[in-house]
């Protein structure tokens, strides 16, 4: 006969189901959560599908927006980083302050360094102050920030409620600044116009409302352009651009109707002149256009040129009617030609290259001397091509920098890797990848927003830190 179970046994058959439920689901989420550790290391991320469109809290918000005073003063140091990719969109900068040409082993000394929210977006410089677009997510809030740049402290804060989930950081793009005005895009697609010196509201919008807007996939990358008195912006909606007069907000032109909804995507405007006339050329989710700065007329478009997943570096101007255009995902590069016939534009290609041969996942590339230099998606090297599309050099494979920022001051080229932190110095030049000096000096990773350089200080940041460098000598100012 068979004999009964006894208690202890009935007791662990009982809860073995229960227990062997919950290892399972510990099992599970250690799963996730190392998936997810895996995941962030790809340079190759995927959007969160579910933060398409405005995610702001319904109802009236906490904060419609609320200007704090701090405790910085503006600096007399001199020097100007106006707006993305500095005084002339180009990533190129100059230092009449003697530069070091070589580092001591510990590095640049850093001037100061500050906590930021999660985030890529860089600074810019302007009058001795810092302006960085932020994001409070204690509080919920968009931030925008006016620093000193002698020491970082705060001289204001500018505050609103919205809510924004993580996705790879929240805040990215990079403000726009005159002697008047800033203008700032935050990452749901919020533009406001702000009094550069004292941080008072002089306009807002919400692109999504009021335009139509679609907020791309890691949310808002499109820095805002001042033009004169203008603002230049690109809601990719209703209309795809428009001029706003800074000091009023009001619309100045439009693009037509028929140009309308081609999306919005995390590339910036480049300003060119072409033909003696001004332009504005914008890569949109259905193509590039070039539209007129005198009204607002598309003068030319290129649909071939588009990304499927996120379009995100802006053109390069070449002169002589060349623009180059580079993506990620597989897309490599495309130079094209605008040629003036009569009174329109024809487009002509002159070459592309593959992706292994010269792309750029995030990063624009930079126009120096008659070469382009860039960070190609895999192996993540730096890159030399001249403008035949001859590649010349690349930095090796142990000189990789990943989604890291890169500029040239004079003729030194500094990149960043964007998972250790570490500045690279080298020079400048065809012959090869000279690197002169390194120095590990952010401590996190995604080191991904933009560099701002005046007059030998340099402000970078990582996912959570902005740090101030200072590269010039000893006999220096």
């Amino acid at each position: 006969m068979r004999k009964p179970p006894s208690s202890i046994s009935t007791l662990f058959y009982r809860i073995s189901p229960v227990l062997l439920g919950f290892l399972c689901l510990a099992l599970f989420a250690w799963w996730l959560s190392s998936g997810e550790r895996e995941a962030d290391k790809e340079q190759v991320r995927l959007p969160l599908k579910h933060v398409r469109g405005s995610a702001a809290k319904k109802g009236t918000p906490a904060n419609e927006g609320t200007l704090i005073a701090g405790q910085g003063k503006p600096s007399s140091w001199p020097g100007d980083w106006p707006q993305f990719r500095g005084p002339n969109r180009d990533n190129l900068a100059r230092s009449s302050r003697p530069l070091a040409a070589r580092w001591p082993e510990a590095g640049p000394p850093v001037v100061w360094r500050i906590p930021v929210g999660e985030g890529h977006a860089g600074a810019v410089i302007h009058q001795g102050r810092v302006y960085l677009v932020d994001y409070d997510r204690r509080k919920w809030e968009d931030a925008i920030r006016c620093l000193s740049l002698d020491d970082g402290r705060e001289i204001w804060r500018y505050t609103y409620s919205v809510e924004v989930k993580r996705n790879h950081g929240m805040s990215r793009t990079v403000p726009a600044v005159s002697d008047r005005f800033l203008v700032a895009m935050g990452p749901m697609c919020h533009v406001h116009c702000l009094d550069a010196a004292s941080g008072k509201l002089v306009w807002k919008m919400d692109l999504v409302r009021d335009y139509g807007t679609t907020v791309p996939p890691w949310y808002a990358g499109q820095c805002p352009l001042i033009d004169g008195d203008k603002a230049i912006l690109a809601p990719g909606g209703k209309p795809l651009m428009m001029a706003v007069d800074l000091a009023t907000s009001n619309v100045l032109w439009r693009t037509p109707p028929q140009y309308d909804d081609m999306g919005m995507t995390h590339s910036s405007i480049l300003p060119i002149e072409f033909a003696g006339k001004r332009q504005y050329v914008y890569c949109t989710g259905q193509g590039v256009v070039g539209v007129s700065a005198r009204d607002g007329s598309v003068l030319w478009t290129k649909p071939e040129w588009k990304i499927g997943i996120a379009n995100i570096p802006s053109p390069v101007w070449l002169g002589d009617g060349r623009i180059f255009f580079s993506g990620g995902y597989n897309k490599g590069s495309l130079m094209i030609r605008l040629v003036a016939d009569g009174g329109s534009i024809r487009v002509e290609n002159v070459f592309s290259r593959r992706a292994n041969e010269f792309g750029s996942d995030q990063q624009t590339p930079i126009l120096y001397e008659g070469h382009l230099y860039g960070v190609q998606p895999k192996p993540a090297e730096m890159v030399c091509m001249d403008l035949e599309g001859k590649r010349l050099w690349t930095s090796g494979g142990e000189r990789r920098f990943g989604l890291g920022p890169y500029l040239i001051v004079n003729d030194m080229l500094l990149a960043v890797d964007d998972q250790n932190g570490t500045l690279h110095l080298a020079k400048a030049g065809p012959s090869g990848y000279n690197e002169l000096g390194r120095a590990k000096l952010l401590q996190g990773h995604d080191a991904w927003g933009p560099m701002a350089f005046a007059e030998g200080r340099l402000i970078l940041r990582d996912l959570t830190e902005m740090i101030c460098v200072d590269l010039g000598t000893e006999n220096g100012r």
